[in-house]
């Protein structure tokens, strides 16, 4: 596997040096080539920024989208500058890398769930039908409690098919984190993590896959990205929050869920939000980055450059675009966590900010 993820790492590392050329670069004034790796949840907003920085600054940066678990193992094996994730690494998993690291909290996202069913756009579902779906208890898509939520909708007979994720994905880590809270019997029958032993369904790899089933499959189900949905224009059930309501995911309602504290290392989730304008199934994502830059034969300007890039991803103009690609951006409070962290990263011990 880890052969794998560094032959990839440099595809498409090759990848960006020939197709991105610009006048900076031909002017010789190339700084650094900066390569990261893992969640698939942000990449329509890494995508993005990675590319206007490219162009910005002459500098190269590539992002390969291979889930949060590959995300944190390319970490771990130095071969990229920093990893991406959706679950952040407890104290346990941290200590399993070779060096302290430091989580960066870049933007907002939902986990929606996604369905096909031809002729209908919308659909309501209460926290125990989701989890009971998930679960496998409910199997057609005409179950009385689905019905009790949606009066007035011809739902079918058909069988309900659940699609998941088959690698390692922190969109896992955030959906059954919800589903954790909001459902005793899923909290005992299957629990919270990155990979799953699924109860019922078939799996997919990365949020494209999972979306391109259900875009396909009639009488799916499954969770994704937001930004997947919305692309395909694939229809998101409306998920009762704690509060009770039936809500949609937008910027809005998923800034709505990250009006709570936040801890100094910005670990925390914010699933199932008591805010009653929250779309329950919200979360941050990060980068992380060892603390210490000065590994492997870094240079201080390799560094010093994968530093400033993050600098400026938290900062207004990046913020700016994760809204413009159906993100939400960091509340003031995050970003100026966010900056205290990056201040925090050296090299040979001295601050790279």
């Amino acid at each position: 596997m880890k052969n794998l993820v560094f032959v990839f790492i440099v595809c498409i590392s090759l990848t960006a040096c020939s197709g991105n050329k610009n006048k900076n670069e031909k002017s010789g004034s190339l700084r650094a080539e900066i390569t990261a790796a893992g969640a698939t949840f942000p990449q329509p907003f890494y995508n993005k920024v990675f590319n206007d920085y490219s162009t910005m600054t002459g500098n190269k940066l590539t992002y390969g989208g291979i889930g949060s678990g590959g995300g944190i193992r390319s970490l771990k094996d130095k071969v990229v500058d920093f990893g991406a994730t959706d679950a952040f690494l407890t104290d346990e998993q941290a200590a399993e890398l070779p060096a302290p690291v430091v989580h960066v909290p870049t933007c907002l996202g939902a986990v929606v769930i996604a369905f096909n069913l031809p002729g209908i756009t919308e659909l309501k579902m209460k926290n125990e039908v989701l989890a009971s779906v998930f679960l496998g208890e409910i199997k057609k898509w005409n179950d009385p409690k689905i019905l009790a939520d949606n009066p007035g909708i011809n739902l079918p007979g058909k069988d309900i098919s659940v699609v998941y994720r088959s690698d390692g994905s922190g969109t896992t880590f955030i959906f059954s984190d919800y589903l954790s809270k909001i459902s005793k019997s899923w909290a005992d029958k299957v629990g919270t993590g990155k990979s799953l032993n699924w109860p019922v369904g078939m799996g997919a790899k990365g949020n494209p896959g999972v979306a391109g089933i259900i875009k396909q499959t009639e009488g799916t189900i499954g969770y994704i990205g937001s930004e997947y949905a919305f692309a395909q224009k694939i229809p998101c059930v409306l998920l009762q929050n704690q509060a009770g309501n039936f809500i949609a995911p937008s910027v809005e309602s998923v800034s709505a869920a990250a009006q709570g504290d936040i801890p100094a290392d910005t670990r925390v989730m914010v699933t199932n939000s008591a805010d009653p304008d929250a779309y329950p199934i919200s979360a941050f994502t990060w980068i992380i980055l060892y603390k210490e830059q000065s590994y492997n034969g870094r240079k201080i300007d390799q560094a010093r450059e994968t530093v400033k890039f993050l600098q400026w991803l938290v900062g207004p103009d990046a913020q700016a675009i994760a809204r413009k690609v159906d993100y939400a951006p960091l509340p003031e409070k995050a970003v100026q966590l966010a900056n205290d962290i990056l201040k925090s990263v050296t090299f040979e011990g001295e601050p790279l900010l």
